[in-house]
């Protein structure tokens, strides 16, 4: 019986200080969890300082990459060497690819849907060309020009979808 009332004792004792322990553990363990969540909220406050101009360069060069794809610039801009449609064809599509290639890197500061976007429409606008050239109207590198034109005032350009995108995109950053 004696050590009986000895462990009760013992354990009266000892009970205040267990539940301070756990308390103290309970609100450390938040406070810890608390500061680490506002330390990681700092850090993606400083990131995105850095990351958003470089993301909205990014989107204004793939804007730009968009409007000198657009079948109404680049007509304009590159004319015909020779009087082979096929060759123009090539050039045309020579001048989108390169284009492209000089803005691959850009990919990497903006989303997927986006870049995804881009590359459908660049592949939509080389397939406008492809098609308007496999016509039977076509047969001078003038009427390849007349063509693709006369189809883009019935429906819009494939860059006018893209650059709606990265429009919707840019709002989102904000």
């Amino acid at each position: 019986m004696f050590n009986d009332v000895n462990f009760v004792q013992v354990f009266f004792s000892v009970l205040p200080a267990l539940v301070v322990a756990f308390i103290c553990y309970y609100f450390f363990s938040n406070f810890i969890a608390n500061e680490n969540q506002k330390r990681d909220f700092m850090l993606r406050r400083e990131n995105s300082k850095t990351l958003t101009p470089l993301r909205l360069q990014a989107m204004e060069r793939m804007t730009l990459f968009l409007e000198r794809i657009d079948p109404g610039s680049l007509l304009v801009r590159i004319k015909p060497y020779n009087d082979s449609k096929h060759d123009y064809e090539n050039l045309l599509i020579q001048n989108i690819e390169t284009e492209f290639e000089h803005n691959l890197a850009q990919q990497i500061y903006i989303s997927d849907a986006c870049w995804h976007a881009i590359k459908a429409t660049k592949s939509a606008t080389i397939s406008l060309i492809r098609q308007a050239n496999m016509s039977d109207k076509v047969d001078s590198p003038d009427k390849l020009r007349e063509v693709v034109l006369t189809e883009l005032i019935d429906k819009n350009a494939p860059s006018t979808t893209g650059i709606a995108f990265i429009k919707k995109e840019a709002r989102e950053l904000f």
